[in-house]
């Protein structure tokens, strides 16, 4: 494993990632909110890391193998949540533990979208902006962002990181041959739709900083607010309806986004069975949702309101971005379970969504399908057909994944589970905790149904992990415990 290339990459993203504080800390300076040291420190801290990494090493020029690729986004992913807690320990006021500034920060770039933080309304909207641009950053992937222009500087291998960090089952499938001109599409779009987000969010009744605010947060499926109230601190029928749109969208495989602005027809959604399967499950989960919720109506409620909120609600949970307009807690137990195991659903693959994906979901109820049938025809011989990507027949390799994907999946949630009941928070309020995290969901119930202050140290640390767990698929983090990587 050539280390000193491993290090050179790393230390180019660390530079990446300085200029970024240049942006909320002009955001400090234009509303004068006196946080502008926090973002000059932070800058300098990182960039000064970066060059020294980097500077040395620079003129190593080799392709990244598999492994590499693994060790790079998992070391980069881990310092960065580390740096990014900067400006928050930097702060002044409110004054943060480190441990609550590593928190907020991993939440953030991993869009799980759960907060140390409260009185939001009073704080420096500098701090507010960064909270949200954390989340953009880390929804397509910073590494993904690299990657469109590691050319510049002789590097290559980048489909190795491009592997590594993009979500879903099937890593193979590029939009172009080439892993750079791939990482320019995914994150034009990914642009393209902030841009039109914060449009319409304007348009209907946001202020500026509001709507492109929230179209960071919305566009990754983040959850982050800049308001104690969430969404519904607007009470804006027409701003809820330009939310759940986009938080569609950005669930939905880029890779179809980018077919249809190339000029394919609309119709290349709907032959997507992936995406198929996505809307039912919201439409069934929609009408779930909305006759428990009109069963134990106290009139209170028009119909509309009802309705309206039940589609808020599950788009929100299943495509884990976690916005909310009302409390949750305020729905029956029986909801509110149904909510949070939505989230197990997420996005498609290819999204910037949380959960299993809707294809592993998919493919495990199909192979159990092909199982049953085994059972009675013993001797036949079953193929899994299904339209994803282009693939019809789809190899033992790609079944394969997906089970040991599922099973790394239950044994991660298994083992954070017991040691947050261990470090002394009640199993139900552990369950939904680890749930929320481990999905990139963001709001839990029990204690921590609004926010996660009240969580004790270790248990913070522990949902660090489980957050990192979720963003990075399981595979990426967890090879790196196993001795074969290790080995020559």
């Amino acid at each position: 494993m050539d280390f000193k290339n491993i290090i050179r990459i790393i230390g180019l993203l660390f530079v990446m990632f300085s200029i970024t504080m240049v942006i909320p800390g002009l955001v400090s300076l234009f509303y004068q909110d006196k946080t502008e040291r926090s973002f000059i420190h932070t800058f300098l801290v990182t960039l000064l890391v970066g060059l020294i990494l980097w500077v040395p090493n620079k003129n190593r020029n080799r392709e990244l193998s598999q492994k590499e690729g693994f060790l790079v986004v998992s070391l980069f992913w881990v310092v960065l949540g580390s740096l990014g807690s900067l400006p928050f320990i930097f702060l002044d006021q409110p004054n943060i533990s480190v441990t609550d500034a590593f928190f907020e920060s991993f939440s953030g770039l991993t869009t799980t979208g759960a907060t140390n933080l409260i009185q939001l309304n009073d704080l420096p909207k500098s701090i507010l902006f960064y909270r949200q641009m954390l989340q953009w950053l880390g929804g397509m992937g910073i590494i993904v962002l690299a990657i469109a222009i590691f050319p510049l500087f002789g590097i290559s291998g980048g489909f190795q990181l491009y592997k590594a960090e993009i979500s879903g089952p099937i890593k193979e499938n590029k939009i172009h041959p080439r892993a750079s001109k791939t990482a320019k599409t995914l994150w034009s779009i990914y642009i393209l739709l902030t841009i039109i987000c914060t449009i319409l969010l304007w348009i209907a009744g946001m202020d500026f900083f509001d709507a492109i605010s929230h179209s960071f947060s919305i566009i990754s499926l983040g959850g982050f607010s800049t308001h104690d109230e969430n969404i519904g601190y607007f009470k804006n029928i027409w701003i809820n309806d330009i939310v759940l749109f986009f938080l569609l969208v950005s669930s939905c495989n880029f890779n179809l986004h980018f077919l249809v602005l190339s000029g394919k027809s609309l119709k290349i959604y709907w032959n997507d069975l992936e995406f198929k399967t996505f809307i039912f499950f919201q439409v069934l989960l929609v009408v779930v949702v909305l006759i428990v919720s009109l069963y134990h109506s106290s009139g209170n409620k028009s119909i509309l309101t009802i309705i309206h909120q039940s589609f808020f609600q599950v788009i929100s949970s299943s495509t884990t971005a976690g916005f909310s307009i009302d409390n949750i807690e305020t729905l029956p137990l029986f909801l509110q379970m149904l909510l949070l195991f939505s989230t197990f659903i997420g996005g498609c693959s290819g999204s910037v969504g949380g959960g299993l994906k809707v294809i592993r979901i998919l493919l495990l109820f199909f192979q159990v399908s092909t199982e049953l049938k085994r059972l009675v025809h013993p001797n036949a011989i079953y193929t899994i057909k299904i339209n994803y990507n282009n693939h019809r027949v789809l190899s033992e390799k790609n079944i394969d994944t997906i089970w040991g994907f599922f099973s790394s999946y239950v044994l991660i949630f298994i083992s954070s589970l017991l040691l947050l009941i261990s470090t002394g928070v009640d199993e139900f309020s552990a369950f939904s905790s680890i749930v929320a995290t481990l999905n990139n969901f963001g709001p839990a119930l029990g204690d921590f149904s609004e926010n996660f202050i009240n969580m004790n140290f270790a248990g913070k640390w522990i949902l660090i992990f489980t957050m990192l767990f979720g963003r990075l698929e399981i595979f990426t983090l967890l090879i790196l415990f196993t001795p074969i990587f290790w080995k020559k």
